[in-house]
């Protein structure tokens, strides 16, 4: 038993800056808060906020135009009212166009030939 101990601290003793080179690497690489795993984590978020700042960016300029535009012009109320709002005149009707109808025709379809 005392010669395994003394061969495995005679090993120890002879390789002793590799070992605490690599123990080093290790905490550095895996284990530290700065560690190379979370800097790749931080640069994937970092990426992910620039593009959420230039969509937001994007959105900002788009509303502010709008905004103007709603400034100068009265009629452009009423322009966003019936686009967005599907708001109308008194005289008018509104024809609201979709696909879903036949979407529910094919389904109760399916459900009838499954029966």
């Amino acid at each position: 038993m005392a010669s395994r101990l003394n061969i495995i601290l005679e090993v120890i003793s002879h390789y002793k800056y590799l070992i605490t080179i690599v123990v080093g690497l290790l905490v550095v690489g895996v284990l530290d808060d700065n560690s190379f795993r979370k800097r790749i984590q931080y640069e994937l978020q970092i990426s992910e906020l620039e593009d959420q700042i230039e969509f937001y960016n994007k959105q900002y300029e788009r509303d502010s135009k709008n905004l103007l535009e709603i400034k100068k012009d009265p009629k452009a109320i009423e322009k966003i009212a019936r686009e967005r709002y599907f708001m109308k005149a008194d005289d008018e009707d509104i024809f609201v166009l979709s696909t879903d109808e036949q979407a529910e025709k094919n389904t109760n379809e399916d459900d009838e030939t499954i029966e």
